[in-house]
């Protein structure tokens, strides 16, 4: 909630004191979120530190990826730049249920969180040592706080409400939740427009790079969350423990590196376009695969790992997208697309949790394979790769910028 909530003030935030110091601040930030959890004697105090962590990373984020377009020249070498950064991201979202079942199984899930100080620690030293200091301007930023407020209102209340969708009985106040959201963001839209300093450019909002970068984000992360209903299925109605259901989801991990590292070199020599049709193409047929032997722990970590190919190729095309816009904005153009990504984990995992409930039941020792709910995220996968197949490329547009 936190994190999603506040990616676009963070991306504001960075523009207005310095890219390099906001990336320095909320890595302290994000140590005292860790360190709460980690000593945490309650879940009101360990919900307060991941909030506080969700909060640093949304500062941290938009700043990181516009250093990294910023530093790095056009062609090439922005394109293998841009891919390790999906590559990084995307294999570390998809193996937080690798990782959560191996600690699960051998340690305290308290260790995640004290190796997270020394990740702190280590990446404050490398940001000193190798990102040039910020340039000087006298230019200041404005925050716009009312439209920042609102539109974190309405991007938490959205992430709120779709997770509750998802579980048995908090159908009824997710639901007003996302009403709540709808009329927040309403009111976003019409202060915003009147703002002098929105916080969504239309303009940008309006160029085709963005809108088709925020839409596959989108798609990416809202078809992959079939991972959550798979694991759902592994442990609840296989009976497979989180170790065992974390092998199974393993390859997904490691071949979304496969699938970047290959992107990094595709988007500069064909459309970017392109490239996201043949990632959603094969995210679609690897998430379909499985429900040939759904019970086969082999055919399921098969079809993982063309997913992450898929996810690795899609993810880059769309963030080179996404972020191929004037270096002034890349920083407001990364957290649209970054809100876009969370938003899309959020609504699909509720939404495939809801068709599963609805046809199936929600995954337990009693119920079967929830076919429908599983091929559902594969459908609009497939159907998105058409539609980028089909798009338009303006002249030149082959290579990243």
């Amino acid at each position: 909630m936190f994190f999603g909530g506040l990616l676009m003030f963070g991306a504001r935030l960075g523009d207005r004191v310095g890219h390099r110091r906001t990336i320095l601040a909320s890595l302290v930030v994000f140590a005292v979120g860790s360190l709460l959890c980690a000593a945490a004697g309650s879940v009101v105090v360990l919900t307060a530190g991941r909030c506080v962590q969700g909060a640093a990373a949304a500062a941290a984020v938009p700043s990181a990826l516009k250093l990294l377009t910023t530093v790095t020249e056009d062609g090439a070498a922005r394109a293998r730049a841009v891919a390790a950064w999906s590559a990084a991201g995307a294999a570390a979202g998809a193996s937080g249920f690798v990782v959560g079942g191996l600690v699960s199984a051998v340690t305290t899930w308290r260790v995640i969180f004290w190796g997270l100080l020394v990740m702190a620690a280590a990446q404050a030293v490398a940001v000193v040592a190798l990102v040039p200091r910020d340039p000087r301007s006298h230019e200041r930023t404005p925050l716009n706080a009312v439209g920042s407020a609102l539109l974190t209102g309405a991007v938490m209340l959205l992430v709120v409400g779709a997770t509750l969708l998802g579980e048995d009985g908090g159908r009824l106040p997710g639901a007003l939740l996302v009403g709540g959201a709808v009329v927040v963001g309403s009111a976003f839209v019409a202060a915003d427009r009147r703002s002098g300093a929105p916080v969504l450019p239309a303009s940008l909002l309006r160029t085709p790079n963005v809108l088709r970068g925020t839409t596959g984000s989108f798609v990416n992360t809202a078809t992959t969350s079939v991972a959550t209903l798979i694991t759902l299925y592994l442990q609840s109605t296989l009976g497979r423990t989180p170790l065992e259901a974390a092998a199974t989801l393993l390859p997904l991990s490691a071949s979304v590196i496969a699938g970047a590292a290959v992107a990094g070199r595709l988007i500069v020599r064909r459309p970017r376009e392109r490239v996201t049709a043949v990632g959603l193409a094969l995210i679609g047929a690897g998430i379909a695969a499985p429900l040939l032997a759904p019970t086969s722990a082999v055919l399921v970590g098969a079809g993982m790992a063309v997913a992450g190919v898929g996810l690795g190729l899609a993810a880059v095309a769309t963030t080179s997208l996404g972020t191929d816009v004037d270096a002034s904005l890349r920083a407001t153009s990364s957290g649209v697309i970054n809100t876009s990504a969370q938003l899309g984990t959020a609504i699909g995992t509720a939404v495939v949790l809801l068709v599963a409930a609805a046809t199936t039941g929600v995954p337990d020792a009693g119920t079967g394979t929830p076919s429908v709910a599983w091929t559902a995220p594969a459908v609009l996968a497939v159907a998105s790769a058409l539609l980028f197949a089909r798009l338009r490329v303006p002249g030149g547009a082959s290579t990243s910028r």
